[in-house]
């Protein structure tokens, strides 16, 4: 009896599984980094969240794979567990994932426990940091810091994994530091009526809805006034709060 030889032709993996968590800069596409935008264009995998500019993927190469595991506060949400398989079953299948996220991912963007996720399954893990949505104030003249009226920064969420507003909030508005709100539209009533109840009511601040694009809506006001505002004005998610005297462009200009 005559066997046959059967020859099965099996693809080899020939680059190191990575995962690269990278920011996408606070909105409009010309804010990300240099070395993230040359990224887009080498790897065969995007794994990118809603508030990443979509315009971005039109750099990626031919026939990567860019796959949307966005969270949206009131419509689609990836969960990180969905988010976690794929960095996983993408890393070990075509080499290297970007994993491009809006704004800086270490700032409320869990990149960390996504890096974290991938070492513990050997893939090796590189970070890319992004411009955050707080340091595109300046485009709208409000410098989180300024001399003599503002030295710190307070920068909080706006809600917490349990739907809390952060207790921190409590400890900020007894300093005079500038407060940055992030997700924090859903507690917006709540957060004024803390200063109002604090005496602050007066205290001014500001709402910058998509910073940095052509979307962009921004609200001043005294924060006993901003939900109000922010209502008739339509402004939801996402959008950054900032409260303190930074927020005044006319206190500023008055000063030396």
């Amino acid at each position: 009896m005559i066997s046959s030889n059967k020859i099965f032709l099996v693809a080899v993996l020939t680059v190191e599984p990575e995962l690269i968590v990278a920011g996408a800069g606070a909105g409009d596409p010309e804010l990300i980094t240099l070395k993230a935008y040359k990224l887009l264009q080498e790897v065969p995998v995007v794994l990118y969240d809603n508030l990443v500019n979509k315009s971005l993927l039109d750099y990626t190469k031919p026939g990567c794979e860019n796959i949307y595991v966005g969270k949206l506060p009131y419509g689609d949400y990836t969960p990180q567990e969905q988010i976690h398989e794929l960095i996983k079953e993408k890393a070990f299948s075509k080499g290297r994932v970007l994993r491009l996220k809006g704004g800086d991912p270490f700032i409320f963007g869990r990149g960390f426990e996504e890096i974290l996720f991938a070492r513990q399954h050997g893939i090796k893990t590189t970070f890319i940091p992004g411009i955050t949505s707080m340091q595109a104030s300046g485009l709208y003249d409000i410098p989180l810091t300024f001399r003599n009226i503002s030295e710190s920064i307070w920068v909080v969420t706006g809600t917490k994994k349990d739907g809390s507003l952060s207790a921190d909030l409590q400890l900020a508005i007894q300093s005079k530091a500038t407060v940055v709100i992030y997700m924090g539209m859903k507690k917006l009533p709540e957060i004024a009526s803390i200063y109002i109840d604090k005496g602050y009511g007066d205290m001014p601040a500001a709402i910058i809805h998509y910073a940095s694009t052509p979307q962009h809506k921004l609200v001043r006001s005294a924060i006993k006034d901003l939900p109000q505002l922010a209502l008739e004005q339509h402004i939801t998610h996402p959008a950054l709060i900032i409260i303190g005297p930074v927020t005044n462009a006319d206190l500023l200009a008055g000063t030396e």
